[in-house]
């Protein structure tokens, strides 16, 4: 069972002599993610995967396989369903006599065996492999996402959906366009969401084409050919989509904004739907929105030491406005969940107010803007404040209204959060001045800014060492020298795990700035945003260039990352 394989797994890791401080740091991952403890121990660089293959075949006596060398057989995989193989992460290799070989990623779980005896009337050996290779080959195996497979579905008669999709109210079936409710379409629409979600896809853009219809994935920040559908089935499609979200399937002239929630792998996963008609269609984009992600709190965000104590030491104010800045998906509104989150006690009234409501979070008063019924941010902001908050989330500040209701509020007790779009943290004071609000309103109200960008992670599996180019020494040599005198470097070869890319997942890089006595005065004399700005670097103020070029140092991510997501300072 997984407790007796985590066991086996740190003590195998206390064999190495790896620290008691940094295995305790794992298991305290563990706790939080949710994700294995094997993946957890190499994404931390404490040992490799074919160095954790190993040392757990020596512990468990059970021969290890690389599965992404071996070539799995389409009439062997048949012998286990979908469900038993994620369920158990295992996979069907081969069968000889009455023998079924497997793939396991826990050996030790003697229910599973059984289970696979008992659904496959035959005896079970089992193999050892890598839980991310097992997954990996789970998707390969199941998610039938070419051509082929998709024209397969489409003239399947027999099929059900592979999601439970969870209704806060029945669909009448009525209001139903037929052939969106046929069995293929409403497994091709399963099987879409099921393989973003196995890629951990942030957004899936359904686009029609003049010949098909396009599906892409963001992944990463990234967006990623998935695959094409035959144009005749556009229609059903779309039309299944809008009944999911609740919109008016008749409506194909208007843009519309739903929502609607499925089960996978044990998680709720709410997604936030909108549908834009253009030349050849009504074009679909589904934001998948994941709430298990915001508990986790600021510590594993991926932030620097220094920019997140000054976080921490920010939100312990009583009262006082922060704002979080950069642009559209730089991840400011999972920073400002990830707070609300750690400081949500039963003793604190929090409401937000947000366009739309994009986490549903326990205990917390949330509201979506609505202007058809004038319900705008400054609105709702002038009734939230008769509600008697503690702390207040105004999902960003567009118009001067809003800013002068949301700065007055925090001078009168309320801790307040929200978002503004500038491109570093000091322009934010400037952008508030742009927008009409006095100078000694500002000062006095506003605790820090942050400004707030997302980079792309070096995939564990595929990480590896490279000089930097004679080229890009010449050109960015100073500014790395400021932080280190090596010249090799990590990076992502690419591999199955990252799909090729070398990153797999992101961290936020963060620049903090704190509003001392010195910025306050130079606030009331009006001094721009340059000047302010250089005052914070020379006393020490860490921009987001610096940030994101220790990360580069410390083999977190590339430099081609820093540079996309940076301007020089």
């Amino acid at each position: 069972m997984e407790t007796a394989l985590n066991q086996i797994i740190i003590n195998t890791l206390r064999k190495k002599n790896i620290p008691d401080k940094k295995i305790e740091d794992i298991l305290n991952d563990y706790k939080t993610k949710g994700e294995s403890l094997c993946s957890l121990i190499i994404q931390s660089g404490v040992i490799t995967e074919k160095e954790m293959l190993s040392l757990l075949s020596i512990e468990l006596s059970i021969p290890p396989i690389e599965l992404s060398k071996y070539k799995l057989e389409a009439e062997t995989n048949a012998y286990i369903s979908e469900k038993i193989a994620r369920q158990y992460k295992v996979v069907a290799l081969a069968k000889l006599g009455s023998t079924l070989t497997v793939a396991m990623s826990d050996p030790t779980n003697i229910i599973a065996e059984d289970d696979i005896k008992a659904v496959t009337g035959l005896s079970v050996y089992s193999v050892l492999a890598m839980e991310n290779d097992i997954n990996h080959a789970i998707s390969k195996i199941y998610s039938q996402n070419s051509q082929e497979d998709i024209s397969s579905i489409i003239s399947d008669d027999e099929s059900g959906e592979a999601m439970e999709v969870v209704e806060e109210e029945d669909i009448d079936i009525s209001e139903v366009s037929q052939e969106s409710n046929k069995a293929p379409i409403v497994k091709l629409v399963s099987m879409i969401l099921n393989e973003a979600l196995s890629r951990r896809a942030s957004d899936i853009h359904i686009e029609p084409q003049e010949k098909f219809l396009r599906v892409r994935y963001r992944v990463d920040g990234r967006l990623q050919e998935a695959l094409n559908i035959p144009k005749k089935n556009q229609n059903a499609i779309i039309a299944r989509l809008k009944i999911m979200s609740k919109m008016d399937i008749t409506e194909n002239r208007a843009p519309q904004d739903g929502r609607f929630k499925i089960r996978f792998r044990d998680r709720e996963i709410d997604f936030r739907v909108s549908v834009l008609p253009i030349t050849f269609g009504n074009k679909v984009v589904l934001r998948a929105l994941d709430s298990s992600s915001l508990s986790v709190g600021l510590d594993t965000l991926g932030y620097l030491p220094e920019p997140l104590a000054d976080f921490k030491e920010a939100i312990k104010r009583p009262y006082g406005m922060i704002l979080v800045t950069g642009p559209t998906g730089s991840g400011k509104s999972t920073t400002l969940y990830s707070i609300i989150n750690q400081i949500n006690t039963i003793e604190k009234n929090i409401i937000t107010i947000e366009d739309p409501v994009e986490y549903q979070l326990d205990g917390i008063t949330q509201i979506a803007v609505n202007a058809e019924i004038g319900l705008t941010f400054s609105e709702g902001l002038k009734s939230v404040l008769r509600q008697s908050p503690d702390i207040v989330m105004v999902g960003e500040i567009r118009d001067g209204e809003t800013a002068d209701i949301a700065i007055k509020a925090a001078l009168t007790g309320q801790l307040v959060l929200s978002t503004l779009h500038t491109n570093d943290a000091p322009s934010a004071i400037t952008r508030l001045m742009d927008m009409g609000i006095e100078p000694f309103l500002i000062s006095s109200s506003l605790i820090m800014t942050a400004a707030q960008r997302l980079c792309r992670k070096i995939c564990p599996f595929c990480k590896e060492e490279y000089d930097l180019p004679e080229t890009i020494l010449k050109q960015l040599g100073d500014e790395i020298s400021k932080y280190t005198d090596k010249k090799t470097f990590y990076h992502g070869r690419g591999c199955d795990k990252c799909n090729n890319t070398g990153y797999l997942g992101r961290m936020g890089t963060l620049e903090t700035f704190f509003i001392t006595n010195e910025i306050k005065e130079m606030i009331m004399k009006k001094y721009s945003s340059d000047k302010i700005k250089e005052y914070a670097i020379k006393n020490g103020m860490l921009t987001l260039r610096n940030n994101a070029m220790r990360k580069f140092v410390k083999g977190l991510t590339t430099l081609e990352e820093v540079l996309r997501i940076t301007a020089e300072d």
